[in-house]
C-alpha cells in the first residue's frame, strides 16, 4: 500500500482458541472500521509490541515468548497497560492482534505464530502505529511502541520520515536490536531518536537483558517518565539506559 492508503493492517473479530492465528490475528489489507472494544480501555496506557518474525529471528522469538508476560507485570504497578502484538514475516504478511490486557492473551497470540523467511516490513509497521495513534484519540494514550528486530532491508530515509511523524504525534519508539548488523543498528538508533524514544542492543543468548528492556518500556508506556525514573532510581540499569535517551 502507498502512504495515502490508510492503515495497512485490517482487523477481524476475536478468535476462538483453536483458530487464534486465523481469526484474532488480522490479514494484511485495508483497515475496516473497528469497534472501540478492539482499541483498548479508556484511561489505560497502550503499547504496540512489534516483532520481526522472519526466519533469522527464531532464537529471539522463542526468548520473547518466555519474557513477554513480564511487560504486564511491570506495567501493573504504573496503572495498567493494553498491549497489541504486531508482526511481519513471509511474503507481504503483516498482522496485528486486538489490544490485550494480560500476559495470557499475548502469550497465546505469540504461541500461534511461527517464524518464516521474508524481507523486513518496518515501514508497514510504522504506518500501522501512526494510524492507531490517529484513529483512537478517545482511548488510552498510545505513547510508545517496542520494535524488536535484527535487520533492515528498506530505505532508511522512508522509515525516518514516518518515525519523525510519530515523534510529532508523541509516540516514542523503543528499538531493541539483536545481532551484529551494524547498518541495521545505526538505522534503529536513528529511528528511536526521531521518535524521541530510545535504542538498546541485546543478545539472544541473554534473555534476561531483553526481559529487563521490555519491563522498562512497559513501565514508561503505563506511567510515563515518572514510572521509568522510579525504576531507574531503584537500580534498574536498563531503565536508566532508556531514560537517558528519552526526549
Amino acid at each position: 500500500m502507498g502512504e495515502g492508503d490508510g492503515n495497512p493492517v485490517a482487523r477481524a473479530g476475536r478468535a476462538a482458541v483453536e483458530a487464534f492465528a486465523q481469526k484474532m490475528l488480522q490479514t494484511p489489507m485495508r483497515r475496516a472500521p473497528a469497534k472501540v472494544t478492539d482499541r483498548g480501555a479508556p484511561g489505560r496506557g497502550r503499547l504496540i509490541f512489534a516483532l520481526d518474525a522472519t526466519m533469522s529471528r527464531q532464537p529471539t522469538w522463542d526468548a520473547a515468548q518466555q519474557v513477554q508476560g513480564q511487560m504486564f507485570a511491570a506495567a501493573a504497578a504504573s496503572g495498567g497497560l493494553d498491549i497489541q502484538l504486531v508482526y511481519f514475516r513471509g511474503f507481504n504478511e503483516c498482522r496485528a492482534s486486538s489490544f490485550m490486557r494480560d500476559g495470557a492473551g499475548l502469550g497465546a497470540a505469540m504461541a500461534a505464530i511461527s517464524v518464516r523467511g521474508g524481507q523486513t516490513q518496518i515501514g508497514r509497521v510504522l504506518r500501522h502505529i501512526r494510524a492507531e495513534r490517529q484513529e483512537s484519540p478517545l482511548m488510552g494514550p498510545l505513547g510508545a511502541f517496542v520494535y524488536i528486530g535484527d535487520a533492515m532491508e528498506e530505505k532508511a530515509d522512508d522509515l525516518g520520515r514516518i518515525a519523525g511523524e510519530l515523534g510529532l504525534l508523541g509516540v516514542k519508539g523503543f528499538f531493541f536490536h539483536e545481532g551484529g548488523d551494524a547498518a541495521a543498528a545505526a538505522c534503529f538508533k536513528d529511528l528511536a531518536r526521531l521518535t524521541g524514544g530510545a535504542f538498546a542492543t541485546f543478545d539472544s543468548r541473554a534473555p534476561g537483558r531483553l526481559a529487563a528492556l521490555l519491563r522498562a518500556a512497559a513501565a514508561f508506556a503505563a506511567g510515563g517518565h515518572k514510572a521509568l525514573r522510579d525504576r531507574a532510581e531503584a537500580g534498574d540499569a536498563e531503565a536508566r539506559l532508556l531514560l537517558g535517551q528519552l526526549k
